[in-house]
């Protein structure tokens, strides 16, 4: 919410929140029961063979281990999720007993009743010690937990070890450098974008925000209220919008890119360098630039430093109108355990949210390796409230970062009409 079987279906997930049911009846089961058949509703990947492979070892484990318990798999089009998912809150007859779901979700399924509190049960679980933190604060609201963390995917700088090679460039250090060198490159090479940036790319623009000292919203829960007009926010949105020109990437043709197409545009061999994510790997694989490009985090302000990434992926977690409470979460647990996150992650290159699991991976896949220590460096996440959604889905930042883009509002005007926007949905959710 990947690699290239999963690049379009997690930039979905992640950019594309606007599912969570507006309303629901549903509420806790009184039942406990220990046989029967569990419903599970996972997503279905572009490449979904493997995942499936990994998800019948895990069933068939638990269903051995369970007598007269059966395990009903269905997996459901990341595109109609939203049409299923209310229709479950609203009907639990209908509702699987667990469910995967997009992490930017959590605060809105949370609020709309379908979740279930398993705070106690992953407290108990002896590996959930090792969660990243980010990736715990995914499936947490108001100090509850919701879920498990499935796997997570964070971004960094991919660039053309070729053409830093013939122009003598230096690998960045610092964000400044990063505007530097993206106009060396764009100079020199007039055919190439310096630095691949997307209007549309709210994820890829956050941790200019971050790195300056800013953020999205301060608070928590129902309390949520906008910083992105902030003199550090206002800095991080200069900072990114600024590569929005002529000597970098012309307005004209990046002003309306989202991630994907940045990412299409760097392993087309357009850029000399490109923001993406873990998930973006073997994309770029198979592009042309194969064989000649290198990723390391994404540079900070301060020299050395890693700049905060937005923790993206996916949780699983229990309905609350489940009938089976005691067996769905031990089967969550086993769908995400260390065991299984990394089958999955050799299945489907789905980062873990185990910080020993992801240590091992990287050991294993040197391209994991920046991407891990991005995540060691401290990552950030979006405010856990149902509002988000709203926001998102209302693109109340792109369209922040494309007024000041055009000319249309200076920083300090976009970024105060943004805040106003995202207070106005805050204030919605009570």
């Amino acid at each position: 919410m990947k690699l290239a079987p999963r690049l379009a279906v997690l930039l979905t997930a992640l950019a594309v929140t606007a599912c969570a049911p507006q309303t629901s009846n549903n509420s806790s089961s009184d039942k406990d029961e220990k046989t029967g058949t569990l419903r599970v509703w996972l997503f279905q990947e572009v490449g979904n063979k493997p995942k499936e492979k990994v998800v019948d070892s895990v069933v068939a484990a638990f269903e051995k281990a369970h007598k007269d318990t059966k395990v009903d798999v269905e997996y459901i089009p990341i595109d109609t999720r939203a049409q299923r998912v209310k229709a479950a809150f609203n009907d639990p007859d209908s509702a699987p007993d667990v469910m995967e779901y997009g992490n930017t979700d959590t605060a809105g399924y949370v609020k709309d009743g379908g979740l279930l509190d398993v705070t106690k049960e992953f407290g108990d679980w002896s590996e959930a010690k090792d969660t990243d933190p980010t990736a715990k604060q995914s499936v947490t609201v108001d100090d509850k937990i919701y879920g498990a963390p499935f796997y997570v995917g964070v971004r960094a700088l991919y660039y053309r070890t070729d053409v830093f090679k013939e122009l003598g460039l230096e690998v960045p250090k610092t964000m400044a450098e990063l505007a530097e060198t993206a106009r060396k490159i764009r100079a020199a090479k007039p055919e190439l974008y310096g630095l691949v940036v997307g209007g549309a790319y709210t994820y890829g623009a956050m941790p200019f925000i971050w790195a300056n000292g800013g953020e999205l919203a301060t608070g928590k829960s129902g309390s949520y209220a906008s910083a992105i007009d902030s003199v550090a926010a206002q800095k991080g949105i200069k900072a990114y919008t600024s590569l929005f020109s002529d000597d970098n990437c012309p307005a004209a043709k990046c002003a309306g890119m989202g991630g994907n197409d940045t990412i299409t545009a760097f392993a087309a061999g357009k850029s000399g360098m490109a923001i993406g994510g873990d998930f973006s790997h073997t994309a770029v694989e198979a592009g042309k630039v194969k064989g000649k490009y290198a990723v390391v985090p994404l540079p900070g302000v301060a020299s050395g430093s890693i700049a905060p990434a937005f923790a993206g992926g996916n949780n699983i977690g229990v309905l609350k109108s489940t009938s089976h409470r005691t067996l769905a979460v031990e089967l969550m647990e086993q769908l995400t355990s260390k065991k299984t996150q990394a089958s999955m992650f050799d299945a489907m290159g789905f980062l873990p949210t185990f910080a020993d699991v992801r240590q091992q991976a990287a050991a294993e896949e040197p391209y994991v390796k920046p991407f891990a220590q991005t995540l060691a460096a401290g990552t950030k996440f979006v405010p856990a409230s149902p509002a988000w959604a709203q926001i998102d889905s209302s693109l109340v930042l792109p369209t922040m970062f494309q007024e000041v883009i055009s000319g249309k509002k200076d920083v300090a005007g976009a970024s105060k009409e943004a805040a106003t926007k995202m207070n106005d949905a805050f204030g919605s959710v009570g």
